[in-house]
């Protein structure tokens, strides 16, 4: 399996790809549906190019292959499009032998010259993210949503209101501080039924924020 954004996509595939096994292949914008395939799939190896893994994005689907037990036997490399690559290897194979899948696509980035480091070197964050003390409620598209954790490029919201993967929204942090109001993008989401009722979880991407606004907020707000 590999997942990259689509201007890189076609050159990955070409240096990866094997005749003695199949590749399966998505860009960053298809990464739901690339979770919804590697559940089912369950492949050996998941490479994802190093930008893409250091975003919200791609450290939410990092996230969620480390969480899915049924998905530790796959294993998850970080490739960039120099050569360079990194392995998490919590989720190897026993013995370090990916098998089916994208076994042909690790093979290729495994023989790249280059130091192993683990994929948290890399950053699977951009910004430290801070939980939040107490209930913090903010402003989604013009809807009240829970803020439930935060960095100055990020957050994870809980929201009444419909939330969907690249959806493009306006957000606003207001409290006596002041008000930090920018663009915004849903790098994943997902459906809850809570004893209050259907909700939905998802994880935000700043796109235009203000990082020394946003970084005071997070210090009136964050758990101690």
């Amino acid at each position: 399996m590999l997942i990259a954004s689509a201007d890189l996509l076609p050159a990955l595939k070409e240096r990866t790809s094997s005749n003695e096994s199949e590749l399966l292949a998505f860009s960053d914008a298809e990464a739901l549906r690339a979770l919804e395939t590697i559940t089912g799939r369950k492949p050996a190896i998941v490479a994802l190019e190093r930008v893409f893994a250091g975003t919200p994005r791609g450290a939410a689907l990092i996230n969620r292959i480390k969480a899915d037990p049924t998905l530790k036997q796959s294993e998850i490399v970080v490739i960039a499009p120099d050569g360079d690559f990194s392995r998490f290897k919590s989720h190897a194979p026993p013995g370090g032998q990916g098998g089916g899948g994208a076994a042909g696509a690790a093979a290729a980035v495994a023989a790249a010259p280059a130091p192993v480091h683990t994929l948290d070197q890399r950053g699977t964050r951009r910004a430290p993210r801070f939980r939040i003390a107490g209930q913090v409620d903010v402003l989604v598209d013009g809807n009240p949503a829970t803020l439930i954790d935060i960095s100055t490029v990020g957050a994870q919201v809980v929201s009444g209101a419909v939330l969907k993967p690249n959806q493009r929204l306006r957000m606003s942090l207001t409290d006596e501080g002041g008000d930090v109001r920018f663009r915004a993008a849903v790098a994943w989401a997902s459906f809850e039924i809570s004893s209050k009722g259907p909700r939905y979880r998802a994880g935000i991407e700043f796109l235009d924020a203000n990082p020394q606004a946003v970084d005071a907020y997070i210090g009136r707000h964050k758990a101690s």
